[in-house]
């Protein structure tokens, strides 16, 4: 079995999750493939001290691999989506923070969950991945164009709104006057659509969220669509520019700019421990149940 491993360090309670990884690998002789900026931190903080085959662009992961475990919180699975992109290598996040939606497997369970792994007891969730395309052409987000999470538009540099002409299927929707707008896939929906209302949606139901992020008129609502639609914005306000993310990539756009979103041709695969599904993570984020009353 060859695994990659990719991951990032913030606190010294992310150590022991680290080592412990390394250490149920290295008895089940497991190859190891480091992504390079990761094992060169690990050496630094003397973590670890074999050598190991190393990785650094999204080129290098191809079918050879079995897996690539991220090692990290939510936001370090949608910087190792950027690395996997179409090779269809699943992804297992480790949670080494706070709970999160996508990092699932506990620092509790890392042994029992791992021997899942090796015995291949898990299931492949496929995420939705949303692509953008601008016209004219942005050079910041021509190279990585698709999001995991969402795509959002917002103000910048000002704290007036502003209005964002939307279409779907070359159809008039709305002429949203907000702080911003979020295109969300169902991952997303649990992400900052959900912080804005929006609702929540399983990771296999096959649409996407349109969420204003606080819009002026209060009956600009949430819109639930086929996620086969072509959706266009094209921004305008007080500034030239605006700024447009695609999960926690930022890059700043000009007024009149037509964005086309819609989904991207390949997907991501997410491993699923058996024990660890998307609804018990959702009960245990929001604490449903949790109230004595009912």
């Amino acid at each position: 079995m060859k695994i990659a491993i990719y991951g990032q360090y913030y606190l010294n309670s992310t150590e022991p999750i680290i080592k412990d990884i390394f250490l149920f690998f290295e008895k089940n002789t497991i190859e190891l493939v480091i992504e390079s900026a990761f094992l060169e931190m690990l050496y630094e903080k003397n973590i670890i001290h074999e050598t190991y085959t190393t990785f650094s662009s999204h080129t290098e992961l191809d079918s050879s691999f079995d897996m690539l475990i991220s090692i990290g919180g939510d936001g370090t699975i949608l910087r190792a989506a950027t690395l996997v992109r179409n090779s269809g290598v699943p992804i297992l996040g480790i949670n080494a923070g706070r709970l999160g939606f996508l990092a699932t497997v506990q620092k509790e369970n890392i042994d029992s969950f791992l021997q899942f792994v090796i015995d291949k007891k898990y299931s492949i969730s496929k995420r939705t991945l949303l692509g953008l395309d601008c016209s004219p052409e942005n050079e910041a987000i021509k190279e990585i164009n698709f999001a995991m999470n969402e795509i959002t538009v917002s103000r910048k540099d000002t704290t007036s709104m502003i209005t964002i002409e939307t279409y779907l299927n070359n159809e008039f929707l709305n002429s949203y006057w907000a702080d911003g707008l979020i295109i969300s896939t169902p991952t997303g929906s649990t992400g900052y659509s959900m912080s804005c209302g929006g609702p929540i949606l399983t990771p296999e139901v096959k649409s996407l969220v349109i969420t204003p992020i606080a819009p002026h008129n209060l009956n600009a609502r949430p819109l639930v669509i086929p996620d086969n639609t072509e959706i266009k914005l094209r921004v305008t306000g007080r500034e030239d520019q605006y700024l447009v993310s695609l999960d926690s990539r930022v890059t700043t756009v000009k007024n009149e700019s037509i964005l086309i979103i819609k989904k991207n041709p390949f997907e991501i695969n997410m491993i699923e421990i058996p024990e660890e599904t998307f609804l018990k993570t959702l009960r245990n984020k929001l604490l449903w149940g949790e109230d004595k009353r009912n």
